[in-house]
């Protein structure tokens, strides 16, 4: 089979990896690619945003599969568009992709199918939005908002959110009632994650652990992936800004197998239901975001994509081919390669490395050092990697690679437990090197080994 795979991060960089073990792979293209890609796929030139120009690529090339890494093109409606020229795609429409998107739209969504979530608001009028936050005051321990259906014991200022997509760095969490009006009038008056900021949702912060939940669709079987935790602060103990995140393990030892049912029967199997309900089947991969609230899991968010970092920790842990659940997906028969679904008895551990001055600017075009001489079991996904000017491109090429992103690389290792991966992760970090390279010493710092 010839597969074009959509994007040019460290999840691109894991789902080529993946796609070239598989028996069914002849040929595999990439666009726009990375130097790490560039290992196992053709590169080819293009826009994710040139949606026409895509479906001409694939047709001229002959392509039987096409795989969308990023959310922007599913937003775009880059499945639609290719659908309609008769070329099979894994990935979600644009209206099933609305679930994150639009931020406004998800929680709604989740309203309307009684998805266990946290309360919430959005506004489009800054003074509205301003007013209402100003609401929160916090009292013996209680944040409570007049006039309203809030009372929240134990809770803290309530979160904010950029309604659109904002690359993972659109939610504010603040500590002081003067962060959080700087920050609203950052978001909706300044632009700053641009037009995805012109919606904002205001939500109750919810306290628990969090976990995410990847998992395969067809638009009615749904599969889960084995459970990844985040790191989403910049800084160790998860302090600093919220970022696209700093690393992650899989499995994670604090959401076992009734935890991953009680998510599915509330906050899984529900989303693919209630799309197919509202004419809108969900095929590809859905993200759940969730807390383990003492209540029982609640929704944080949904991506209608493979997650990043996750995915870099989850794949190295399939056993099963990826492109026979891909193709099962788009068939409409998951349910029968269901049960052939494995995984790997290991853990999986990724750090990532990311450009001094992230999240913020950051310069681009340093030099990295160190990629070819990483311990066996470990891999650095490239996910903000190029090649400098001039610099020839091939398979295999690493050499003269420099950093072009907040987040180059997610350095990640396989091992039986959990100590064994974070040692041998941070084996792989202590190889790189480039100038202002920053990344968190905690990543699975927390975790117990057996399992």
């Amino acid at each position: 089979m010839n597969l074009l795979l959509l994007g040019s991060g460290g999840r691109e960089h894991a789902l080529a990896w993946k796609l070239a073990q598989s028996p069914l792979l002849t040929h595999l293209y990439a666009l726009p690619g990375n130097p790490g890609i560039a290992q196992y796929a053709e590169i080819l030139p293009g826009s994710l945003t040139d949606l026409p120009g895509i479906v001409a690529l694939a047709s001229t090339k002959a392509i039987d599969l096409v795989i969308v890494g990023p959310e922007d093109p599913l937003a775009a409606g880059i499945t639609d568009h290719l659908l309609a020229a008769g070329i099979p795609t894994f990935g979600p429409s644009q209206a099933a992709a609305q679930l994150e998107s639009s931020k406004a739209f998800s929680k709604a969504f989740m309203a309307r199918h009684n998805i266990p979530t946290a309360r919430y608001q959005s506004f489009t009028d800054f003074d509205a939005a301003l007013a209402y936050f100003r609401q929160w005051s916090v009292v013996s321990g209680q944040s409570s908002i007049p006039n309203s259906q809030f009372l929240i014991p134990n809770s803290q200022f309530p979160v904010l959110k950029a309604s659109g997509l904002a690359a993972g760095k659109g939610v504010i969490l603040p500590e002081t009632l003067e962060e959080g009006e700087r920050a609203l009038r950052e978001i909706m008056l300044d632009k700053r994650f641009g037009d995805a900021g012109a919606e904002v949702v205001i939500e109750e912060r919810l306290t628990g652990r969090e976990v995410s939940i990847l998992a395969f669709s067809d638009g009615k079987t749904v599969v889960p992936m084995l459970p990844a935790q985040d790191h989403k602060r910049l800084l160790d103990h998860d302090e600093g800004p919220n970022t696209g995140g700093m690393g992650v393990f899989a499995p994670s030892p604090y959401c076992p197998p009734e935890l991953i049912q009680q998510a599915m029967e509330t906050a899984i199997q529900p989303v693919i239901d209630g799309m197919r309900a509202e004419g809108h089947p969900f095929v590809g991969v859905l993200f759940a975001g969730l807390m383990l609230t003492p209540n029982g899991p609640k929704v944080l968010e949904y991506n209608c994509r493979f997650g990043d970092p996750e995915t870099q920790a989850v794949l190295p842990l399939l056993d099963t081919d990826l492109i026979d659940i891909m193709l099962a997906c788009i068939d409409g028969k998951l349910d029968q390669i269901a049960p052939t679904i494995r995984w790997k008895e290991a853990v999986s551990v990724c750090v990532v490395l990311a450009s001094g001055g992230y999240p913020d600017s950051y310069p681009k075009g340093l030099p990295i050092t160190g990629l070819d001489a990483l311990p066996e079991n470990v891999i650095a996904f490239h996910a903000g990697t190029a090649y400098p000017p001039q610099s020839p491109r091939g398979r295999g090429e690493e050499r003269g690679v420099v950093t072009n992103g907040g987040r180059v690389l997610g350095v990640t290792a396989v091992a039986p437990t959990m100590s064994e991966a974070r040692a041998l992760a941070y084996q792989g970090v202590e190889h790189i090197h480039f100038e202002g390279m920053q990344y968190r010493t905690d990543i699975a710092g927390e975790s117990r080994d057996g399992i």
